[in-house]
């Protein structure tokens, strides 16, 4: 989707008129138009409206509804209504029925509950985008196709269990090659007929999601659970384009959501989307980083912020309002890490079942005299302003951080060393860092081309994957500098380990091997003693969780443990490899320790960190054609000043000019616009 082609940004969200009387409808569109919002999202939950049975469809009110948006000038993003089948189908085709991870047969209920390889379900949800696609085909208002909604879940059923076979011929040909890759020797579970092989959940062999008897069947079982459920994703994607081929299609994605292989997805979406719901207490750099994560989907396209909360969520032990100039700056902070729009997760708020104290434009009240509708109306003006100013706009970043959803599945799939080492923790320790020195970050997967950086990390890379020892060779010997941490080199692709010592194929790179990984107790510390200073980094800081007991063989050792029985050995490493080096944090370090070393990598590489930088003060920017556009975003309550160095410009919100130290209110943006 080609966002520069729209006059100002999109501006809207997620709307249910099917669940009121039409005569509340004008009084919708008055206050979203009052609101400046230009984009409504429909047909989310429809199915059993539009397909009452199984022979019988009716568009009426959704023909009520695109002409109504039409009318008023609104875009439409049409969703095919598949999230969620009709009662009529669990009862005529029970296959649709998903069987949970302890074995049982689920009911009708709920949402997400369908089946991914259920014959039923795939023809009826494939049929039903067809026909949505060939009505509304030329229809005014349609600007962007939603497919189903916010995808999850899995299914132990006998569908999925056959099809699981069908998966896994088609990955290893042969029974001998799955044996070996497997390891089915350990506990006497050679296969001999593809029939053998069940999906392990709690009957077979795993007791919990993240605990499992044998790594490689769950490992497995979790991509061919990610492919199946995006087999039915293009299955309505490719019915939509036979109709509307220029027409982008989208589904909202859920940031970080473990059970999806997002960058597998991403290459079969036009336009990444996604649901933003972080709690008042998620720190705010773990939602930059999962902004970013979503850029880094499409190589740093833009993206759309699919849904939020204008006010609170309903679905928390707690749910909290967002305070006053929350809800804007949380706004700006989306645009700020590449969306190109503003949408929410409710446009009315819905009168009875589990959502009706989610957050919403309109409230219960009914009309626009409330605190939430006037920050919804502000914003809306402000970004009616910009136009397309910002929109396809690029963040250039020089460093980038490696994010895979496989090493995830696998590190936590793992039968040791620490329950307590999670994937997603330990990239956010170094995005975190990274964020707190100014520095701006792309997030890529392993697959993506490495060149265009001066610096990339990879915290926790457990597997390495066919050609990616190699790749990284090549980028450090042409002169990058490249991370990495304790419990990486690991494993193979399938979950067999690298034999010969850790870090296996990383070895060469890093110019260190280890023999032993110590896990901590919580609570429990080890401390990393630098040798000599380096840069900022000198003296002793604190280390947890897990420790590698290293040895150099080649790598220079920066720092050494200081407790215990393997004090004195390695636990930061530099091995000079061609033109460039290669790191090595054999512990998971304090957050002083990590600006230290991470501050000091980018002022070798000539990386400045962005002007405006302050205590609960981010910043990023925006770049086209010249054009540079430098956010700034006060996160604290209170005001702070920041300083913007030499740059000078217009503030894009204000209109005014800008430079030199600037004082910002709490919860505050500034957007300045100046030349690149």
């Amino acid at each position: 989707m080609d966002t520069t082609l729209l006059p100002k940004m999109l501006y809207g969200g997620d709307y249910n008129p099917e669940q009121w009387d039409p005569s509340v409808w004008p009084e919708d569109m008055r206050m979203l138009e009052l609101a400046g919002m230009n984009v409504a999202t429909v047909n989310v939950f429809s199915w059993a409206m539009i397909q009452p049975a199984e022979d019988t469809y009716d568009f009426s009110t959704l023909d009520r509804i695109m002409d109504m948006l039409a009318d008023n000038g609104l875009h439409a993003c049409l969703a095919t209504g598949t999230g969620a089948h009709p009662a009529w189908m669990a009862r005529r085709h029970p296959d649709v029925l998903r069987t949970d991870f302890e074995g049982r047969k689920r009911k009708f209920g709920g949402r997400h509950n369908s089946c991914p390889n259920s014959p039923s379900y795939r023809m009826y949800a494939e049929r039903l985008a067809d026909k949505l696609a060939d009505r509304y085909k030329d229809h005014p208002a349609l600007l962007l196709w939603h497919i189903s909604n916010e995808y999850g879940g899995d299914c132990y059923c006998d569908n999925c269990a056959a099809a699981f076979r069908v998966w896994l011929q088609r990955k290893y040909g042969t029974l001998e090659k799955l044996n070996e890759q497997w390891n089915t020797r350990f506990w006497s579970h050679t296969f001999y007929d593809w029939d053998e092989i069940v999906p392990p959940n709690a009957l077979s062999e795993q007791w919990a999601e993240t605990r499992t008897n044998f790594q490689g069947i769950s490992l497995d079982y979790a991509r061919f659970n990610s492919d199946g459920m995006l087999d039915c994703y293009k299955l309505e994607r490719d019915a939509v384009r036979r109709h509307t081929p220029d027409v982008p299609v989208t589904t909202n994605l859920m940031g970080t959501y473990k059970p999806l292989d997002y960058f597998k997805w991403a290459k079969e979406m036009d336009i990444v989307s996604w649901d933003n719901y972080p709690g008042m207490d998620t720190p705010v750099s773990f939602t930059s980083m999962t902004h970013d994560l979503m850029r880094g989907l499409k190589g740093g396209r833009p993206f759309l912020l699919m849904e939020q909360t204008p006010s609170q969520q309903n679905w928390q032990a707690y749910n909290t309002l967002k305070r006053p100039g929350v809800m804007r700056l949380w706004s700006y902070q989306a645009v700020a890490h590449g969306s190109d729009s503003v949408m929410f997760f409710q446009l009315r708020r819905s009168v009875g079942a589990c959502e009706k104290y989610h957050g919403a434009l309109i409230e219960h009240a009914g009309h626009e005299h409330t605190r939430v509708f006037r920050e919804c109306a502000e914003l809306g003006r402000e970004l009616d302003r910009f136009g397309a100013k910002l929109l396809g706009t690029r963040l250039p970043s020089r460093i980038a951080i490696l994010y895979d959803w496989e090493n995830r599945w696998a590190i936590e799939l793992s039968s040791g060393p620490s329950v307590d080492l999670k994937y997603v923790n330990e990239i956010q320790r170094y995005y975190d860092a990274l964020y707190e020195l100014g520095h701006q970050v792309d997030l890529i997967s392993f697959e993506d081309e490495l060149a265009g950086y001066d610096i990339v990390l990879a915290p926790v890379m457990y597997m390495v994957k066919p050609g990616m020892a190699d790749r990284l060779e090549r980028f450090v010997a042409n002169g990058g500098a490249f991370l990495t941490t304790f419990f990486s080199g690991i494993v193979n692709e399938n979950d067999l380990v690298a034999l010969g010592g850790y870090p296996g194929e990383l070895r060469k790179l890093l110019g260190i091997w280890a023999e032993e990984i110590d896990a901590l107790f919580p609570g429990r510390t080890n401390a990393i003693v630098m040798k000599e200073a380096h840069g900022a980094l000198e003296g002793a800081y604190s280390c947890s969780l897990l420790c590698d007991l290293i040895h150099a063989e080649g790598a220079d050792v920066l720092a050494e443990y200081g407790e215990d029985f393997y004090r004195g050995m390695p636990v930061l490493t530099r091995n000079r490899f061609g033109e460039g080096e290669a790191w090595y944090v054999a512990s998971a370090p304090d957050a002083a320790f990590l600006q230290g070393l991470l501050g000091e990598m980018c002022r070798a590489k000539g990386i400045r960190p962005l002007p405006g930088k302050a205590p609960g003060v981010e910043v990023t920017r925006r770049e086209r054609d010249g054009k540079s556009y430098l956010f700034v975003l006060n996160h604290n309550e209170h005001e702070a000043t920041v300083r913007l160095d030499g740059l000078s410009g217009t503030d894009l919100i204000t209109g005014r000019a800008v430079s030199g130290d600037v004082r910002l209110a709490g919860r505050d943006v500034l957007i300045v616009e100046h030349f690149a």
